[in-house]
């Protein structure tokens, strides 16, 4: 019994593979036959030129239905290399039936937090920011295109497994002349978007490659510059810029201001259970995509659970000597207040060794209030987040069983971890 439930998922893992495989055989059956009778019987069904392309029709699709079929198999086998069955298929039901999430930010911590969610639901959506001028993606921008560097990230931290082609994505040049310093996968993403015309069917044909879990977009197809408005009044434009001015900033805004959404992305907040802002850069990657007025209206207007993840260090040029109160103030600056509900910190304390090194650059552990951040009417969520890495970041699995634990206790259902 518990093997013939094995192949049946097998097969059905891998069934849309298959049947194109035996659609494929029938055609070219079909042209068999009208061929064979033509020349021994002298019956006409197709003539013989339709016949020969409809096998060689027939030979492709099974030939691709094979190897679609083949991968499925393939992938799933490598997937339970080391999971009992049977947890497997209770995860993967439970990822079915998963709600529907929209992760809103950029840079590194969104891809860290997307790595821990996409093993709990399949409908999964990254809106990112597309404001980078730095590095490979500022290079690409000079030439009229969208950074594509957060997007790349996103792309590989939801692909399927992590095999040879997330790496070979995610693969920086280190020397010759023009290539030196980009980034492999930038220049795939831009080469597709240049044969295809379209950054968002480029972005499909990469999730394709990499089996993304799920959909990644940018806040905006335009090329849209970032400025910043400084406590001392100055004025700042272009991300880079901004970090490296030294100042606090007061607040950010878009040129133009009045950039289009992608339609896409506002259909997933409309439709999300939950949307979550951060980790992340708060002014250059968070609150960036706030400020795109339909991406703004429709997180003010949603009935999802809002969720603001404040990073586990302040950031020199952004956030120095910000607490998580500071956090969420520059949110509601930005967004309107009353619009987050809940506020999730790290309250395992960083060891001295990585806090020094921190130090060394003006950086310092992210402090909270619980009762300050209740004034404020959201609900602050403590965990033990700190990832084991040589840098303070969140750790993806601990983060993302945070998160959904509050989104299935919101909807008052069992969060089985």
């Amino acid at each position: 019994m518990r093997k013939s439930l094995w192949w049946f998922w097998v097969f059905a893992r891998a069934q849309k593979g298959f049947l194109v495989m035996g659609a494929g055989l029938l055609v070219l059956g079909v042209a068999l036959i009208s061929i064979i009778k033509h020349y021994y019987f002298d019956l006409t069904f197709i003539s013989i030129e339709y016949g020969i392309i409809l096998a060689l029709i027939g030979v492709g699709l099974a030939f691709y239905g094979f190897m679609k079929g083949s991968r499925g198999v393939i992938d799933l086998a490598s997937s339970l290399a080391s999971v009992n069955i049977y947890d497997y298929l209770r995860r993967d039901v439970q990822k079915r039936r998963g709600p529907r999430i929209v992760v809103i930010g950029g840079g590194t911590g969104l891809s860290v937090l997307l790595k821990g969610l996409k093993n709990y639901t399949n409908h999964l959506t990254a809106i990112v920011t597309v404001m980078d001028d730095g590095g490979s993606s500022g290079r690409i921008r000079e030439m009229g295109m969208l950074p594509p560097g957060d997007i790349r990230r996103c792309l590989v931290a939801m692909a399927r497994t992590e095999n040879l082609m997330d790496r070979v994505f995610q693969h920086r040049f280190v020397e010759g002349k023009g290539i030196e310093g980009h980034n492999l996968g930038n220049l795939l993403i831009t080469a597709l978007t240049d044969i295809t015309g379209d950054f968002i069917k480029a972005i499909a044909e990469v999730s394709k490659v990499l089996a993304v879990q799920g959909q990644v977009l940018p806040a905006t197809l335009q090329l849209v510059a970032l400025g910043a408005t400084m406590t001392d009044g100055t004025v700042v434009m272009g991300e880079t810029s901004i970090t490296g001015a030294g100042k606090q900033i007061k607040e950010v805004f878009l040129d133009p201001p009045q950039c289009r959404a992608v339609p896409e992305a506002i259909e997933a907040i409309r439709e999300a259970d939950a949307i979550i802002l951060g980790p992340g850069s708060l002014f250059t990657s968070i609150i960036p995509n706030l400020l795109v007025p339909e991406i703004g209206d429709a997180l003010r207007t949603t009935r999802a659970l809002r969720i603001f993840v404040v990073n586990i260090m302040t950031q020199p040029g952004e956030t120095t000597g910000f607490t998580a109160t500071d956090h969420l103030d520059a949110v509601s600056r930005h967004l309107g207040p009353g619009h987050i509900d809940y506020v999730v910190v790290n309250d395992t304390p960083v060891d001295k060794e990585r806090e020094s090194r921190y130090r060394l650059e003006d950086a310092e552990p992210v402090r909270f209030d619980q009762r300050e951040l209740a004034d404020r009417g959201v609900k602050c969520i403590r965990g033990s987040l700190l990832g084991k890495e040589d840098v303070a970041w969140h750790d993806s699995e601990a983060l993302a069983r945070t998160v959904m634990r509050i989104i299935y206790e919101r909807k008052g259902l069992n969060w089985l971890e």
